[in-house]
Parts: C-alpha cells; sequence; structure tokens
C-alpha cells in the first residue's frame, strides 16, 4: 500500500472513531438527564435522548449538512445544495483531481466519515435542550423542535463559522464547539424554557425555592463519566486528521487539556459548593466537570495543560453561580444545562483569547453573540408557533402522574414510583 493512501485511510478510521465515541455521548446525556429528574418523568426523558438522536441524523442527512457545507453562498445565507442524500463520490473533489503521487498533504480523509463526524454534533447540540425542558413538556412538541433545530437552526450558524461564512471571515475562533455546539444549544433551551415556564412546586409564591432532588445519583455520574469519556473524540476528532508527527502531537495535546480541564472543573466547583453550601454537593461537581469540558472546547490546543486546568476550574466556579442566579430568576433549568452550556460556553469563547495570539476579543464576542441572537430567537419563534398549533405543556395532572404515563404509557421504576 502506497504511504499516501495509508495516511488516507488512517485519518478516515480516525475520524470514524472519533464519530463514534461522540455519538457515546449520547448515552451520557441520557443517563444524566435520567438521573437528574423525578423517576415519574426517567422514561419520556429517555425516549426523547433516542429519538432525538434518530431525528436529528435524518434531518442533518436531508438538509442540515448541505445547509452547513455547502461550498457556496455568501457568507450568512448558504446555497442550498441536497444532493449528499442521493450519494456521490466518497472521496473528497480536490483529491480525485490531483494525482496520487502528490496529493496528500495531511488534510484529506473520506468525506462520509466527515458526514458522520458532524451529524453526532448536531445531535448533541439538541440533547442539551432535552434535559433544560424536562418534566413539563410535551414529547412530541419538542421533537417537533429537533425537526426545526437540526435541520435549519443549527446548521445556518454552523455554516458561519465551520462552513467558511462570515464568523469565520471575521476570525471568530472556534476549535470543537463551545459557541457552535454548546452555546447553540444553550439558547435554544432558553428559549423553550421561558415560555415553557417552571415546574409546578418548583417557586413557592413567597418567593421561595423549592429544591426538586432527581431520582439517580448514581445513573447521573455515570453519565458524566461517559461525557468525560466521549469529549475525547468531541475535540480530538476536531483536530481532524492524525497520520503525521505534527498531527499526532497536537491530538495528543488536545486529549490531555481535555482531561485537564474536566479535572479542574471538578475541584473548583466542588469546593465552591462546599464554601457556599457547607456540603459536598455532587451534582455540582457532576456540572463541574462538564463545565470544565465545555469551557476547553473553544480551544483545547494552545493551552498548556496548566493553562487547561485553570480554564476549566473557572468554568467550575462560573457554573455553581449560575446555576444559583438562574434559579433566583426562577427559570427552572432540572439538569442545569443552560448554565454549563451556554454561560460557560460563553466563558470557554472568551478564554480563546488568553492562549490563542490569532484570536481577538472582540471577534469572540461577536460570535458569541450572533450564535445567541440567532439561535434563541429562531427557537422562540419556532416554540411559539408550535404553541399555538398543539401546545408545549402537559396538562397539570399529567404533570403531578408524571410525564412517563401521560405522554408513555409506562414507568421506568414501576415497583415504587416516587410521586
Amino acid at each position: 500500500m502506497d504511504i499516501k493512501d495509508l495516511a488516507y485511510a488512517l485519518d478516515t478510521f480516525y475520524f470514524l472513531v472519533s464519530g463514534a465515541l461522540v455519538m457515546w455521548m449520547a448515552a451520557g446525556f441520557a443517563m444524566l438527564e435520567a438521573g437528574l429528574v423525578r423517576s415519574k418523568s426517567t422514561v419520556e426523558i429517555l425516549t426523547k435522548n433516542i429519538v432525538l438522536f434518530a431525528v436529528a441524523s435524518i434531518m442533518y442527512m436531508l438538509m442540515g449538512y448541505n445547509l452547513m457545507y455547502p461550498g457556496d453562498g455568501n457568507g450568512y445565507i448558504p446555497a442550498i445544495d441536497l444532493s449528499f442524500m442521493f450519494g456521490g463520490d466518497n472521496v473528497p473533489e480536490e483529491v480525485l483531481a490531483t494525482p496520487m503521487d502528490g496529493w496528500y498533504d495531511g488534510s484529506y480523509y473520506s468525506g462520509m466519515s466527515d458526514f458522520f463526524f458532524q451529524v453526532v454534533f448536531v445531535a448533541t447540540a439538541m440533547s442539551i435542550v432535552s434535559g433544560a425542558v424536562a418534566e413539563r413538556m410535551k414529547l412530541w412538541a419538542f421533537l417537533l423542535f429537533s425537526v426545526v433545530m437540526t435541520g435549519f437552526i443549527y446548521p445556518i450558524q454552523g455554516y458561519w463559522k465551520w462552513g467558511g461564512g462570515w464568523l469565520d471571515a471575521a476570525g471568530f475562533s472556534d476549535f470543537a464547539g463551545s459557541g457552535v455546539v454548546h452555546l447553540a444549544g444553550a439558547s435554544a433551551a432558553l428559549a423553550g424554557v421561558l415560555l415553557l415556564g417552571a415546574r409546578k412546586g418548583k417557586y413557592g409564591k413567597d418567593g421561595s425555592i423549592n429544591a426538586i432532588p432527581g431520582a439517580n445519583l448514581p445513573l447521573a455520574t455515570l453519565g458524566t463519566f461517559i461525557l468525560w469519556l466521549g469529549w475525547f473524540g468531541f475535540n480530538g476528532g476536531s483536530e481532524l486528521v492524525l497520520s503525521n508527527v505534527g498531527e499526532a502531537n497536537a491530538v495528543a495535546a488536545v486529549f490531555v487539556n481535555t482531561n485537564m480541564a474536566a479535572a479542574g472543573g471538578v475541584v473548583a466547583a466542588l469546593i465552591t459548593a462546599r464554601l457556599l453550601f457547607g456540603k459536598a454537593d455532587l451534582t455540582m461537581a457532576l456540572n463541574g466537570a462538564l463545565a470544565g469540558l465545555v469551557a476547553i472546547t473553544a480551544e483545547p490546543l494552545t493551552p498548556t495543560p496548566l493553562w487547561a486546568t485553570l480554564i476549566g476550574a473557572i468554568g467550575g466556579i462560573l457554573v455553581v453561580f449560575s446555576i444559583i442566579t438562574i434559579d433566583k430568576m426562577k427559570i427552572d433549568d432540572p439538569v442545569g444545562a443552560i448554565s454549563v452550556h451556554g454561560v460557560v460556553g460563553i466563558w470557554g469563547l472568551i478564554a480563546v483569547v488568553l492562549t490563542n495570539g490569532d484570536a481577538s476579543i472582540g471577534s469572540q464576542l461577536l460570535g458569541a453573540g450572533a450564535i445567541f441572537a440567532w439561535v434563541f430567537g429562531v427557537s422562540l419563534i419556532t416554540w411559539l408557533i408550535i404553541k399555538a398549533v398543539m401546545g408545549i405543556r402537559v396538562s397539570e395532572e399529567e404533570e403531578y402522574e408524571g410525564v412517563d404515563i401521560g405522554e408513555c404509557g409506562m414507568e421506568a421504576y414501576p415497583e415504587f414510583v416516587n410521586k
């Protein structure tokens, strides 16, 4: 086998394995969310997580991928090209057009592997929405929104950066998606939560905030570990290739920095919770891990391991204060998704300038503002339309009995359901 063929095969295989690791994050979100909601809402949230992944895969094939990577457009609105669903050459055109004795420079891989890697990212963004609207949203309203989010809303802002659009031209830097994936998901979630309202009993008429504990913290912890593992594919795969010394070293650095940021987030969040509450709060430690991971995702290559740890630690501190503040604002987010992926996503974009000399604070804030404005605005309109057509919230009786029975007709723990 020619050495160039071997490099092409290795990079394609690395891309596919990275995509499979990111796909495994869907299981992490499912376990995390199932552990942080009440037992009477478990089946419904598991249903949402597996179906949203299927919807994302189909919609990204039909429309999303070609909107995000059209190879054309004016920088703001991509050209519409729906040819991907009908197949085509698996090898990129630039590879086919160049003689095999000189084309490989460490940047080519199978076109199908690129689609697979990208489709699991859009599913991740949609998973963020699932937890924030848990326990009171109609299942079919959520799934209808997922069609619009994965087929249209997410790909447009993805095109602005990763598809070579206007944000990319403006110097906005987002290596693996603190903004494009995580802030986008949180922005859509915030729009839905504001229209949906809080769970019954969450906030008292006297202004009190009532904790609603999750049903299964071992499951939530397992979900966090799964997400931590999957993030190595999320960030590591975003290096795109592996087949030369420079790229192999870069991938190793991304793995180390991703891990260190998560570790920093856990420790910082736990210490912050101990100082504020007087106890070691496991849920804050879990969210601290995820916050550290989100924070480093915008730039996991240029920091030193120490810098990565500090960036993750600041994310871990931020997420604790953000969860408390959002709760005081009476915005009910059962799993802390808006804080983890939105607030810390913005921090991750800002943190890029600390270690990447090519990035500017202006371009980073521009990117964060544009992503939030687009996703929040269009999501709000979409939620309003769905609300007018079919409603988005279950009845009070269904919420009291549990959305598992009302929406799915079954219980996750039939022998002992905590009402």
